[in-house]
């Protein structure tokens, strides 16, 4: 009998073992399924800002449109949602009429970066509802009209709250955490046009 409460004993503890590794794979495949899906909105974003760049009369290089630097038009900040549900489920199933379809070709460049935005928004939360899509640029000539001038270095950003688990204390990399409060993570993607 004794023999037996000993063997149930030790298979409990390695069953605890099993479910631990089970607990940790989930975490970390959930960790690689945000990082993988950042990747591929951060060069959809990036053939998005190729695409719509023009050739700049006053350097060499190509310019986007300055309405894409606007924080206003990106992560649904500038739509409301009467539901209260998920981000993806309250803008993205159907297209707000306050974001413009460019489809038909006839946009102007502020429609254009709007709508980029928005579709760009919808595609980081379709997997993660807590992701943030960002851009910024490091500017070469800052006296001039653009905000972005050719050749500068524009900065993609897709971030993400993270949890810390089992007391581990993870190393924040100080560009996904510049001026947040919570931990983050993300992916960025620089791009010199």
């Amino acid at each position: 009998m004794v023999e037996v409460l000993i063997t149930l004993f030790i298979l409990s503890i390695g069953l605890l073992g099993v479910a631990s590794l089970q607990f940790i794979g989930s975490f970390s495949n959930s960790d690689a399924l945000n990082r993988s899906q950042s990747v591929l909105v951060l060069q959809q974003f990036s053939e998005r800002l190729r695409a719509n760049a023009y050739m700049s009369q006053v350097g060499d290089g190509m310019i986007v449109d300055n309405a894409y630097y606007d924080d206003t038009i990106y992560n649904f900040k500038n739509l409301s949602c009467p539901d209260g549900g998920s981000p993806h489920a309250c803008y993205c199933v159907n297209r707000p009429a306050s974001i413009p379809n460019c489809r038909n070709g006839d946009c102007t460049p502020v429609e254009m970066a709007t709508l980029d935005a928005y579709e760009m928004s919808c595609a980081a939360v379709a997997n993660n509802p807590n992701a943030l899509v960002s851009l910024s640029c490091t500017d070469n000539a800052v006296g001039d009209a653009d905000l972005c001038s050719p050749g500068s270095r524009h900065d993609i950003k897709i971030l993400w709250p993270i949890k810390q688990w089992q007391n581990q204390n993870t190393v924040l990399d100080s560009e996904c955490n510049t001026g947040l409060t919570e931990a983050h993570d993300c992916v960025r993607l620089e791009l010199i046009l």
